[in-house]
């Protein structure tokens, strides 16, 4: 927490009232105006503490108007009365009188954002704009100037349009990004780095206009308003203009990228009339503004959001107290308003989780106010330290942010209420006093006998006897730094430390070297003093004597510790063995590690809060360290503040933020999320982690630790609701001497004291018992089980046992628990933590323990934790939560909802609230029963809820009820309304109403209600009555035994039918046994199940239909024998198809397949399957295969090919599944069998077949015969076929280059066959080169031709010469090449030689087929004969030539 000390500024005598103020935005410096009422103005400038900076005063004849400071020099530019504007410069008071250009007063200055630009204007509307160099001195004269004839009144400078973030792309650049790379590249767009300051600027009228200047100063009217405009912001975010006038209207305009504005919103803000109001803009858009109300009233126009901030009287403000003035501090985000009584009040963000900085939602939090004399109209937050000015009317003063000095020593509590008032508790006496300073406090320093405070100007010591405070000496030092043991002072200044008495006496100096450093930080604890320097060494001195001796030499941390800045506080332990520090890293952020320096071995350890480990040491014994601390979060922290107990060495304690608060200012502690850590430190096992634990709620900061309590200072206003400790009481104490020094006092406590963990109940024990259960507490830690039992098994008091148990539910520790709850005695809670151990979770069976130490809070955490809602829920009903187990079971424990709400149910009827109970049991679905049951004793209550449920069971209930009173007939109706039918037939067969019932059971069909009926009639013989009833009831077997008892035959045969097995076996017998309708039994027999009786009876009754009806429900499952005759039957009676069935659920196979092959029965392939059955135990292996082949057989003669060709596979002969399929002339199944069957038969077979089909024009085909006949290895097949392949290509292409390599290959297969036919192949093979040898030279001759036509036509003719010349070249091409060669060469008369020796040769040949059809009609005209008659007898020649190549 922080108070703020006021100075007072130094004004000179001849200064009069404070009329403006205003703070330079970085130096600290205000200046003041002031006013007096011979209407003299004067400007002054006055530093931090309110030092008057005499170079600096201006005065003139005139009032002061409008005071504007440089956005970053230190230039004031003055605006006066009388139009005069002056430039004044600190701390060398030079004086700028700017040019004659204002002749009216002056009502606005503005510099522009880096203050190159000043714009000025006056009542009249004259403004102009000053062009300012960058030391701040005035270049020239104005700019330029605008008239705009009415007085102005606002003016805002336009933001620069954002640049690219060059920061943000050089790190985009270095982590890879190739986009932010090229930018700064030729290769992209140039950096837009933006202007550096926006030079554009609006500027508003008396009249309600706002005018635009641009970057060139030439204006525009923007938009206008009703009434003078009292305010204009520009909102960043929407690009908008915020314009406020003198009643109070907000209007805001959208800008256009033209210079156009565009309303889109407009509203009246709230405030007192009549009055003067103070409105302030804040970056996020936070509109807030005081009209002399007793609140302050916020808009917020991003959210479109407003609230109030009103004052608390509990925190000092008074009823009817006015707030003036308002001024809020976006770096500390503090909002303070001065009011009408001379006080200050600040309000502080809180921010709350979830929420964003400047959020709403953001709680505003009330501070202690602080007070001023007067009337404050006027205040200003300024400067880069942040510092407050307020006008109180009379003078002006300077407030400054101090951190609340508070120390704890020797059970002496000091708390800072106010700049100069201390609260002194002492917790031996349980007093608590007041202590008023003549000086500002900034440090205080307790004892059990003296308190001793400073200001770093002067020390003041208070002798502390009883109650009385006593000033025993008060001497000037500018130590900054002091500590106190016994009756020294210990004071710093650069290189040593003075040891002082209370009245200043130096009686020791503690020289530190120059390499040492200055001494800025002091520690004493016992009987040690720790020194820190601003070098970063560090010395321990011993103070048990009567001079300081040195208890180690200087250590230098900076060469221990890596980027240390600055020390930032030190603190030693009771024996002076071990030393911790707080330190500031070189960037200024405070280290998120507590080092520990260990005197004696001159080493240096740490606990870093970041990870929420030590360096090394730690040694917790049990697997899960971390669950000691349930809900606490170690990693991620940054300590504040760091303490030793005043007696216990190993004992120490640090408060730690979380990291994203611990860089703000150290008021914030107080609304961080701030935890305790406690930890042992020894030399032996390092650093261990006792407790943690959140700081309550209430409480400030922490002040020390002296066991068995922590010391906390509390906030002003609150009270810690769960402290459970004994504070200082406020009873009246004896009489003092000086009351002004001390008082007694009843404002609320400010310091609180917590027990620790280990003495919770036991904060009153003895020394003894206090150390074992610090020594327990030890040795528990580090898991030596047997030390912590001897260090307490001397302590027979069952609290102590109590408190250890309650610290076992802290630390998990239940096999230490049992132990404790022996000691106890506690048979009860042993036995519940002995149950509970069959819970699988150790939370779970510690929150066990923890209900029955009456630790409910913790119990609830565990629960939760280890996400146990079942036993979460039990947990709250059992503790009368009600409400919490609802929640629990309606989010997290669904399945136990209705359980929860029906003992919630029961629980409420047990107190009575029967309206409630009742919307509960509902809820559980258990109101059927327990609503009537809880309001039985109340009729008429009941009556009506039956009547509102309408519910049948209810009814049901209800109607039961009126029965037992004899109520029949409302009986009857609630029967009725509940649809219970067989109550119904029920109350009217008592009442003698049987038509009535009969119509029921009729009409409903309630199997219930007419079997009730039936027997109704059964027992007065009304037999025909009874039988239909039992039937509607389905009771079948009570009305097949009247039927058989009254000789009811015809009925029996369909009640048998309809009813089960047994029935119908009973009625089957008994027509048996009456030897009549045996149709009927043999029926009943098969229905039964019992076939073969059925069987039996019907072959001895001869009942053909009967019999042929059961047949079809025979199955392989059958008698065999059984099937075997009723086959018997059929093929007696010529139902083939039916005995083939029979026989084959018979597995009679072979009878089963003659009778199909003599009758010419159709084998289906689900029969042959059947006959077939591979897993068949009837037939050996090979009968099987007989099987198939005769299945096989007779299936190819009934043309079924597929099928038989399975069946001849199944039996393993493949040929003959070969020769079924190429019957079925199914190709594609061809070539799959025979690439899946791979024999050389086969492929020959499939090959042979494939050469019937057109393979000339299908090429697969073509490929296919090639690839069967080389897989069957038939080569001389293959060149056969090749040969065919030649003659084709010859006869229908005349291709002989194609026929050619055909007989090349038909000759290599030849070679490869192997001769078996006594030289026939000798013989082939010759041919087969003799044709080839005659088709080279043909082929030869024809490509011969186009070089030496000559050769080729001699080549050819020879060839003609040569004996067997066809069919391996054909006469009729020969002679026709020869008869075209000659046609071409114009010897025609030779060519026509050569046709007719081409008709003596082939007669019977068309000799178009050879030769071309110009040829011959080239021949004929020049020889004049016709060849072969016309043209018809030709074609008709050649297509009947053509059929017979195709046949």
């Amino acid at each position: 927490m922080a108070v703020y000390f006021d100075h007072r500024i130094e004004a000179p005598e001849s200064s009069a009232v404070p009329s403006h103020l205003t703070w330079h935005s970085a130096l600290p410096v205000l200046a003041v105006a002031s006013s007096s009422p011979t209407n003299e103005g004067n400007v002054d400038l006055y530093l931090q503490q309110g030092e008057y900076v005499e170079s600096c005063h201006v005065g003139r004849p005139h009032q002061p108007a409008v005071l504007r400071w440089h956005p970053t020099k230190p230039v004031l530019a003055l605006g006066w009365e009388n139009g005069e504007v002056v430039l004044l410069t600190h701390p060398s008071g030079d004086q700028t009188v700017l040019p004659i250009t204002h002749t009216a007063g002056i009502t606005l200055l503005e510099w522009s954002s880096s203050g190159s630009r000043l714009v000025t204007g006056d009542q009249t509307g004259a403004l102009a704009v000053w062009k300012v160099d960058a030391r701040g001195r005035l270049q020239g004269n104005h700019l330029v100037k605008h008239e705009y004839s009415k007085p102005l009144t606002c003016c805002i400078f336009k933001p620069a349009a954002p640049g690219d973030d060059v920061a943000m792309l050089a790190r985009a650049s270095v982590g890879g990004d190739e986009s932010a790379l090229d930018m700064f590249s030729w290769k992209g767009a140039p950096l837009k780095m933006g202007p550096q300051e926006g030079l554009a600027f609006y500027v508003s009228t008396a009249d309600g206009k706002v005018h635009s200047v641009d970057e060139q100063c030439k204006t525009s009217t923007l938009l206008s308003v009703e009434g003078a405009i009292k305010k204009l912001f520009y909102l960043n975010k929407r690009d908008a203009l915020a314009v406020i006038t003198e009643t109070l209207m907000l209007s805001q305009y959208t800008l256009g990228p033209e210079g156009g504005a565009q309303e889109y919103m407009k509203v009246k803000l709230s405030s007192k009339t009549g009055q003067n109001f103070d409105i302030v803009w804040t970056e996020n858009s936070l509109l807030i503004t005081v009209s002399g109300e007793q609140v302050i009233r916020l808009w917020d126009l991003e959210r479109d959001d407003n609230f109030v901030l009103s004052l608390d009287e509990t925190l000092g403000f008074e009823r009817g107290e006015m707030i003036n003035c308002v001024s809020y501090c976006a770096a500390k985000e503090i909002l303070a308003g001065g009011t009408s009584h001379g006080r200050i009040a600040m309000w502080r963000m809180v921010a709350q989780p979830g929420s964003s900085k400047g959020d709403t939602n953001a709680q505003w939090k009330l501070q202690t106010p602080t007070e001023i004399e007067g009337n404050v109209t006027q205040i200003q937050w300024g400067s880069s330290l942040n510092l407050l000015a307020a006008n109180n009317s009379n003078t002006v003063l300077i407030l400054c942010e101090h951190v609340m000095s508070a120390h704890f020593g020797q059970q002496v509590a000091a708390v800072q209420l106010t700049p100069t008032q201390l609260s002194i508790t002492q917790f031996n006496t349980g007093a608590q006093l007041a202590l008023q300073s003549d000086t500002h406090i900034k440090g205080v320093c307790v004892t059990k006998e003296s308190v001793t405070v400073w200001n770093g100007k002067q020390v003041t010591v208070y002798e502390l006897s009883g109650t009385v405070l006593r000033n025993t000496g008060a001497f000037p030092c500018d130590s900054h730094a002091v500590a106190v043991h016994g009756e020294n002072l210990y004071t710093v200044e650069p290189n040593r430390v003075q040891i002082r008495t209370p009245q200043g006496t130096v009686k020791q100096l503690l020289t530190f070297s120059k390499a040492e450093g200055n001494p800025v930080l002091l520690s004493v604890c016992q009987f040690y003093l720790v020194v820190g320097t601003d070098t970063a060494h560090i010395r321990v001195f011993d103070l048990s004597r009567r001079d300081a001796k040195a208890h180690c030499g200087a250590k230098n941390l900076a060469e221990q510790i890596a980027s240390l800045g600055a020390l930032r506080s030190v603190k030693c332990n009771a024996n002076g063995s071990q030393v911790s520090i707080l330190i500031s890293q070189v960037n200024g952020r405070p280290d998120h590690k507590v080092y520990f320096y260990d005197v004696e071995m001159d080493t240096v350890t740490h606990f870093d809060f970041f990870v929420g480990r030590p360096s090394s040491g730690i040694s917790h014994c049990e697997d899960g360290e971390r669950q000691q601390f349930q809900g606490t979060e170690l990693s991620g922290r940054c300590p504040v503040s760091h303490f030793w107990d005043e007696s216990e060495p190993r004992l120490f304690v640090c408060e730690t933020v979380p990291i994203s608060s611990e860089s703000s200012s150290a008021s914030s502690v107080d609304m961080a999320d701030v935890s305790v850590v406690t930890l042992f430190c020894t030399q032996e096992h390092g650093l261990l982690l006792q407790d943690c634990y959140p700081k309550p709620a209430g409480l400030q900061a922490l002040l020390a630790l002296d066991v068995p309590y922590y010391y906390f200072s509390c906030k002003p206003g609150e009270r810690d609701p769960g402290s459970t400790e004994v504070s200082a009481t406020t009873s009246a104490p004896p009489h003092q001497t000086e009351p002004s020094k001390g008082a007694p006092v009843q404002f609320p406590h400010m310091v609180s004291r917590r027990a620790l963990r280990e003495f919770v109940g036991l904060e009153t024990c003895e020394k003894a018992t206090r150390d074992a259960m610090l020594n327990f507490s030890f040795y528990l830690t580090i898991g030596d089980m047997d030390e912590a039992f001897k260090s307490i098994k001397l302590i027979k008091s069952k609290a102590v046992w109590e408190n250890m148990a309650r610290m076992c539910v802290k630390t998990c520790r239940l096999d230490v628990a049992r132990v404790c709850l022996g000691n106890m005695g506690n048979a009860r809670a042993a036995k519940a933590l002995k149950e509970a151990e069959a819970e699988p979770e150790p939370e779970a069976q510690v929150a066990m323990l923890a209900i029955q130490l009456g630790m409910l809070e913790d119990a609830e955490k565990l629960y939760k934790c280890c996400q146990r809602h079942d036993l979460l829920n039990n947990f709250y009903q059992a503790s009368g939560q009600w409400q919490q187990a609802l929640d629990t079971a309606e989010s997290n424990d669904r399945i136990h909802l209705r359980t929860t709400y029906y003992n919630y149910a029961k629980y409420l009827e047990s107190m009575g609230n029967k309206t409630l109970a009742l919307v509960y049991y509902e809820n559980s679905d258990t109101h059927r029963a327990e609503v009537p049951r809880m309001l039985q004793d109340d009729t008429a209550s009941l009556e009506i809820y039956v009547n509102k449920m309408k519910d049948k069971n209810i009814y049901k209930w209800w109607a039961q009820y009126l029965e037992s009173q004899s109520d029949m007939d409302s009986a009857l109706h609630f029967y009725e309304c509940a649809q219970d039918y067989l109550s119904l037939v029920r109350v009217h067969c008592y009442m003698g109403n049987i038509q009535k019932a009969s119509a029921i059971a009729n009409d409903t069909g309630d199997r219930a209600a007419s079997y009730h009926l039936a027997r109704h009639y059964e027992g007065h013989d009304d037999i025909k009555q009874a039988v239909h009833f039992y039937t509607r009831a389905q009771a079948y077997n009570n009305a097949i035994r009247l039927c058989k008892e009254n000789g009811l035959d015809d009925q029996l045969m369909n009640l048998a039918l309809l009813s089960n097995p047994e029935d119908m076996m009973e009625a089957a017998c008994y027509y048996e046994e009456k030897g009549t309708h045996m149709d009927r039994a043999v029926t009943l027999y098969h229905k039964a199940g019992y076939v073969s009786k059925a069987l039996e009876l019907a072959f001895a009754t001869q009942q053909f239909s009967a019999l042929q009806l059961i047949a079809e429900d025979l199955n392989e499952n059958s008698d065999p024998a059984l099937l075997a005759r009723c086959s018997d039957f059929f093929i007696t009676h010529s139902q083939y198809e039916k005995a083939v069935e029979l026989l084959v659920a018979a597995k009679k196979y072979p009878q089963a397949l003659e009778l199909c092959v003599t009758q010419n029965l159709t084998i289906t392939e689900e029969l042959a399957e059947r006959m077939t059955v591979t897993d068949s135990k009837d037939l050996s292996e090979d009968a099987r295969k007989e099987v198939l082949e005769k299945i096989a057989d007779c299936c190819m003669r009934q043309g079924n090919y597929h099928l038989a060709t399975k069946k001849y596979t199944q039996a393993g002969n493949k040929p003959k599944a070969m020769r079924a399929l190429l019957k079925s002339g199914d190709t594609e199944k061809i070539v799959f069998f025979t690439n899946v069957c791979r024999q050389k038969e086969i492929f020959i077979m499939a090959a042979n077949y494939l050469q019937s089909l057109d393979w000339r024009n299908n090429p697969e085909i073509l490929k296919t015969i090639i690839g069967f006949y080389t897989k069957g290895r038939a080569p001389d097949l293959l060149a056969g076929f090749y040969e065919a392949c030649a003659q084709v290509e010859i006869d229908d292409y005349q291709n002989y280059e194609k026929a050619l390599d055909a007989l090349t290959e038909a000759a290599k297969c030849l070679l490869k066959a192997k001769d078996s036919s006594g030289g026939q192949q000798e013989a082939r093979v010759a041919d087969l080169q003799h044709k080839v040898s005659l088709i080279k030279k043909f082929v030869h001759a024809r490509r011969l031709y186009p070089e030496n036509a000559d050769e080729a036509v001699r080549l050819c003719e020879a060839l003609l010469e040569e004996p067997e010349l066809d069919p391996a070249v054909r006469i009729g091409d020969a002679f026709g090449f020869l008869v075209e060669h000659h046609c071409q060469q114009g010897n025609l008369e030779v060519a026509y030689r050569k046709l007719e020796e081409l008709q003596k040769r082939l007669p019977s040949q068309n000799v178009r087929y050879y030769i071309s059809q110009a040829s011959l009609e080239a021949l004929q005209k020049v020889m004049g004969v016709p060849i072969d008659g016309d043209d018809h007898t030709v074609k008709e020649e050649d297509e009947v030539e053509e059929d017979l190549n195709l046949s």
